[in-house]
């Protein structure tokens, strides 16, 4: 794919006209990556529109964990184009998956060229605007994270071991422990007998173990209790969250199916005009 094709496959300068085109790929900057590298990260300054030749790339916001793939781009396919009108940091990170061939576009030479073609520059700036709405509403809606592990890391040491106790106390484990205690306890005394036991029948000082017990369990339970309904909560919006951002996406790629289809129409109609090889384009069509 040449630098002119390159240049008319894209949404924001497919309405120019072929000399608005032919200087605009004048000023292209052909670049080689290979694949594996990072062409740029977020929070790096930019000043640069890149179109994909040859190769892949990934567009990434965070890192580790939080990584999240926005989009994975090909031959054909743009990127970087924001920072065309600004000229500040990058909002994202992209990786060239594979061995490309990049067509860069410096600021300072789309800056010349739009104030050289005044209609050009109205053309680019309308589409420029639609896809500036498009990424602010993608990154305003990455909400899909580990809301547990988060809440995790703001335990206090009090909750930590509130959450131990009331694992324990609400298990088999817990039970069989209890009910061997209980039992050893009767059985010593009962063996001992009433002279030399020291908790005698009908085991008062038992009972006041019991009861000291289920005081001090109950009220623990209850914190954790309380904890595991804060993360329910916290699961449930973090799920309405990724269900619209999943809604949102799911009306953008029909956005993009919709526009595909038109380009599609287009290009058929396109052919539609060309006339056959050895077909006089003037003869009136046959009937």
């Amino acid at each position: 794919m040449d630098r002119e094709s390159l240049i008319r496959n894209m949404p924001l300068f497919e309405t120019l006209a072929d000399d608005e085109v032919a200087a605009l790929s004048g000023q292209l900057q052909e670049r080689t990556v290979p694949g594996g590298t990072t062409i740029f990260r977020a929070g790096e300054p930019g000043d640069t529109l890149f179109l994909i030749q040859e190769g892949a790339v990934e567009i990434t916001t965070g890192e580790g964990k939080q990584r999240t793939t926005l989009a994975s781009l090909f031959p054909g396919s743009f990127f970087g184009e924001i920072s065309l009108l600004d000229g500040t940091s990058r909002s994202a990170s992209a990786h060239a998956t594979k061995d490309c061939v990049l067509q860069a576009l410096e600021r300072e030479h789309f800056v010349a060229f739009m104030r050289g073609k005044p209609d050009a520059a109205t053309k680019i700036l309308a589409e420029m605007a639609d896809r500036l709405r498009q990424t602010n509403a993608l990154f305003s809606q990455q909400v899909s994270r580990d809301v547990l592990e988060e809440e995790e890391e703001r335990l206090t040491l009090g909750q930590r071991v509130a959450d131990m106790v009331a694992s324990f106390g609400g298990s088999w484990l817990f039970i069989g422990c209890f009910g061997a205690a209980m039992s050893v306890w009767m059985l010593v005394n009962w063996l001992l007998g009433e002279t030399k036991a020291f908790d005698p029948f009908p085991f008062i000082l038992l009972n006041l173990a019991l009861s000291t017990t289920a005081a001090l369990q109950a009220p623990i339970i209850m914190m954790s209790q309380n904890r595991q309904a804060a993360k329910d909560k916290l699961l449930a919006q973090n799920d309405y969250l990724v269900n619209l951002k999943a809604e949102l996406g799911i009306q953008q790629i029909l956005k993009n199916q919709g526009e595909t289809l038109a380009r599609l129409a287009m290009l058929e109609r396109k052919t539609a005009r060309v006339p056959a090889p050895g077909k006089d384009a003037s003869a009136p069509p046959s009937p």
